[in-house]
């Protein structure tokens, strides 16, 4: 059964909620980040991403920036200021993108449930990821990332986290890409209701921040600064997320692009392609589950994939063979494009999100790309079953959005 734990959390003063919220470490490249946060001395990019306050060339896993992220840390909780919570509680966490709506609650979840694989994932890690995330933790003394759970949600809980919501909200702010976050204290008698109601959910799944997760895990095993390193009760035994019911998660399509043909011509690889799949041009750059839409040449075709689902007729579908991203790497990328491995291979592009479409045409007609896919979205209910089944997706298959932002809610450990 399902944990969660208040924590005092580290937080901006409302006033300054939006100055200091930033988006994700890991979905913006140095670069941009040292541009978002050229004009704003408040945003957390200063603190996660400490690498944009020193020289162009240095390297982002030297030890100066976790100890620059440090003492960005400090300033910033005299400049915010950020405050620490007189006493622990848990969060409801709301987030509105147009007409999309999800709500989840934010506390600190078991790194036991984790360990023990309670806690469910879908996805590998990279080491050098790891080893970055962890040390920062370390060193900084806190978990500034959230992890996004998800959860097969139930009444009881929505009941309760909508008592909570129908409060005055702690924070509440549009962000730059048109999202609002709003996020809401709970009460005491409300946060020891929501844990005893949550104690009920047999699983979680963890949605994004599969690197957080797995850096918090190693965490509480590094040396202490300061300690004995004993093994203990502490707040080192959990990690900072954020759970939204299933259907209130959304999964955005993670599409690719391929720099080269392989050597082919735009006709020979059209062949190719339709003697394994079904090719026809179409106009619909958004594709139905079963097929995907491919730009190549200036033009859009529907490429037909559902004709030979892995595993029909033997009673078994491999629910992982079965993914559209799936058979797209066994029946084209792999055996048309030589793509051997997607993890690794430069020609390769993933252009996930809300970027959508638009930006596959552009990649292809600037030629930087020879040929793109889009690809219908995994769905909740898919993620749910190969996670359940202890399987793994293959790389970059979800895209989720929106995005919690980072320095509203901080875990100190």
């Amino acid at each position: 059964m399902a944990a969660v734990r208040p924590f005092r959390a580290l937080r901006p003063e409302p006033g300054a909620a939006a100055a200091v919220a930033a988006v994700p470490y890991d979905v913006v490249s140095t670069e941009d980040a040292r541009v978002l946060a050229a004009d704003a001395p408040l945003s957390f990019l200063h603190v996660t991403r400490a690498e944009i306050d020193l020289a162009a060339d240095t390297d982002p896993y030297d030890p100066v920036v976790y100890e620059t992220a440090r003492e960005n840390l400090a300033s910033l909780r005299g400049a915010a200021p950020l405050v620490v919570e007189a006493e622990p509680a848990l969060y409801v966490y709301r987030l509105v993108d147009g007409d999309h709506v999800q709500t989840g609650l934010a506390g600190c979840y078991s790194l036991d449930e984790y360990d023990s694989g309670a806690i469910k994932k879908h996805e590998r890690t990279r080491p050098a990821k790891e080893d970055d995330r962890t040390r920062h933790m370390v060193t900084i003394g806190a978990q500034t990332g959230v992890v996004f759970l998800t959860y097969r949600g139930t009444p009881v809980i929505d009941a309760a986290v909508e008592t909570v919501s129908g409060q005055a909200p702690l924070f509440d702010f549009e962000a730059p890409d048109e999202v609002r976050h709003t996020v809401w204290r709970a009460t005491p008698e409300e946060t020891a209701q929501l844990v005893d109601r949550f104690a009920a959910v047999p699983a979680l799944y963890i949605a994004d921040g599969h690197h957080r997760a797995a850096s918090a895990a190693r965490a509480r095993r590094a040396p202490r600064h300061g300690g004995d390193g004993v093994a203990g009760p502490s707040e080192r035994d959990v990690f900072l997320a954020v759970a939204f019911p299933d259907r209130q998660t959304r999964i955005l399509p993670y599409n690719r692009a391929l720099a080269n043909l392989a050597g082919a011509t735009p006709d020979q690889f059209l062949a190719s392609v339709a003697a394994r799949c079904p090719v026809e041009p179409t106009s619909q750059t958004t594709p139905p589950k079963g097929a995907l839409a491919m730009y190549v040449d200036g033009q859009w075709f529907r490429v037909g994939l559902a004709d030979s689902e892995p595993g029909a007729g033997s009673g078994t579908i491999d629910p992982v063979a079965a993914l559209d991203v799936s058979v797209l790497q066994e029946r084209l990328l792999g055996s048309v494009l030589e793509v051997a491995d997607i993890r690794t291979d430069p020609r390769v592009r993933f252009v996930g999100g809300e970027r959508g479409t638009a930006e596959l045409v552009r990649l292809v007609d600037a030629g930087e790309a020879a040929v793109a896919f889009s690809l219908a979205p995994v769905t909740v209910s898919e993620l749910l079953s190969i996670a359940d089944a202890g399987a793994i997706m293959p790389p970059k298959s979800t895209w989720f959005e929106p995005k919690l932002r980072d320095g509203l809610l901080t875990h100190l450990i």
